[in-house]
């Protein structure tokens, strides 16, 4: 009895041991406080980023490239066997704290020398009665071995756990990237909507210029105009028809993205860019910022790759302390396959407990330790960063939403009457009270203001877009 709470004391005191070499670090909590709502918007729990996307988008045309590219997107698809690794990778781990189970089966042959210690032994030695031992020597052998760490400190639990943290972290990568892609493809979308409506104006504006230069050159026939103003009038036609190839340019490129994003090679994007500039934005619910913990798949993916960090360092911390491992053999061994299988002559077995823990040179062990804890602090900001990039981008596209809407207001104003100016220039021209550089600039104004009108019409649907990705929406 005596003997032990001897061996039950030194016990205690190997373990307060091994726990006191410990290294004590530095550890940050993570900060999920978020405003109570956005600036200026009134507090509601309504979230759009609720609504499926396939809802929220009612353009056909459009709904059908982001399906195919959810289909045949090359990225996504990488991401997807992404998540399938990370899988497999809890199943690995998992493996790693039940019994190693192995099969072991072999064959040899064994000489050994007369003049010595063994070999004069077995030279002596009979099988059986009469039956020498066989010289060379035969060895067959047959058998199961199996090893398995006992896991007292959950080092290989941690391991496994800290695995389906991650495997869940892969998939919320995987919804980030399906919300990214669903609005990179959407914004292109509407970017070639608004291509082909600038488009279209510099057709209507080259016909109108080129009647313009129609009256110029009657009037200089007419002795009204000198070749100066029908220059400058040839001059503005041509400048505007280079407009036109350098959208045809663009409208190629844009079309040759979203192909790109859908996973095909270039080819005609189907549109209808007609009610382009009536379209108007949803009605944005942005809900209450907290939401965002919820909806935003970046921040779910840091909050689990933090909590998968933290039981990292609870795996690095058990490596400092002893390891148990039992060992296991059970199999049959003879010199001669006849006898193999016959028991209990020719059956082995064994059975072992091991106690391993490191003593000297822990460097490594400290060292993996220190990094797990660095990289769970890196974590922590990390998962911050998000958090406010999260809010910081919501934040800007809400405000974006109200500023633009103005901006369009003004520039229809804006367009409306650069248009009445040219039909007043052109009746002051014809009657020769006005000079031909009023009309050209006229003109030249009103093109630039209908180009800046299309610009900030696709500027707000843009910003519908991406609020609705700030929110976390499309992924679901």
């Amino acid at each position: 009895m005596l003997h032990l709470k001897r061996i039950s004391f030194l016990g205690v005191l190997i373990l307060t041991a091994f726990y006191s070499c410990v290294p004590t670090l530095e550890t940050v909590d993570e900060d999920k406080a978020v405003p109570e709502q956005y600036r200026n918007e009134q507090q509601d729990t309504v979230n759009t980023a609720a609504l499926q996307w396939n809802e929220y988008f009612k353009d056909e045309h459009l709904k059908n490239l982001i399906d195919i590219a959810l289909e045949n997107n090359q990225e996504l698809n990488i991401i997807l066997q992404e998540v399938k690794i990370s899988k497999s990778e809890i199943k690995e781990k998992k493996g790693e704290y039940l019994p190693f189970i192995d099969f072991k089966a072999g064959a040899g042959v064994d000489k050994v020398a007369r003049y010595t210690s063994r070999g004069a032994s077995e030279a002596t030695t009979d099988i059986r009665p009469g039956e020498e031992m066989p010289e060379p020597l035969p060895d067959y052998f047959a058998g199961l071995h199996a090893k398995w760490e006992l896991d007292i400190w959950k080092k290989l639990r941690n391991a496994k756990k800290a695995a389906v943290l991650r495997y869940l972290g892969s998939v919320e990568g995987k919804n980030f990237m399906v919300t990214t892609l669903i609005a990179e493809i959407a914004n292109s979308y509407y970017e070639l909507l608004a291509l082909d409506n600038q488009l279209e104006i510099v057709n209507r504006n080259v016909d109108i210029q080129t009647n313009a230069l129609k009256i110029v050159k009657l009037q200089k026939k007419a002795a009204k105009a000198t070749e100066l103003a029908v220059r400058k009038f040839e001059a503005e036609v041509l400048n505007t028809r280079s407009l036109q190839y350098a959208i045809q340019q663009k409208i190629v490129e844009t079309e040759n993205k979203i192909n790109f994003l859908v996973g095909r090679y270039p080819q005609a994007i189907e549109r209808d860019a007609s009610d382009f500039m009536d379209m108007k934005p949803h009605g944005i619910e942005s809900g209450i910022p907290s939401q965002l913990l919820q909806n935003r798949p970046d921040i779910r993916e840091a909050e689990y790759e933090l909590a998968a960090s933290k039981l990292d360092v609870k795996v690095a911390k058990a490596r400092f302390y002893p390891s148990f491992d039992i060992t296991v053999g059970l199999g049959f061994q003879a010199f001669d396959t006849a006898y193999l299988l016959e028991t209990p002559e020719s059956l082995l077995y064994n059975l072992a407990g091991d106690l391993t823990a490191p003593l000297i040179n822990r460097n490594a062990i400290k060292a993996a330790y220190m990094s797990a804890n660095a990289k769970q602090i890196q974590a922590v900001y990390n998962y911050e960063q998000t958090i406010l990039n999260a809010y910081v981008e919501v934040a800007n596209q809400l405000s974006n939403i109200d500023n633009l809407k103005q901006q369009y207001d003004l520039k229809t104003k804006e367009v409306d009457a650069l248009n009445e100016s040219i039909r007043i220039s052109n009746v002051l021209f014809k009657s020769a009270r006005a000079d031909y550089m009023e009309v050209l600039l006229t003109q030249r104004d009103a093109l630039e203001s209908k180009f800046e009108l299309v610009e900030t019409k696709m500027q707000q649907i843009t910003a519908m877009v991406n609020v609705y990705q700030a929110l976390g929406g499309g992924w679901n």
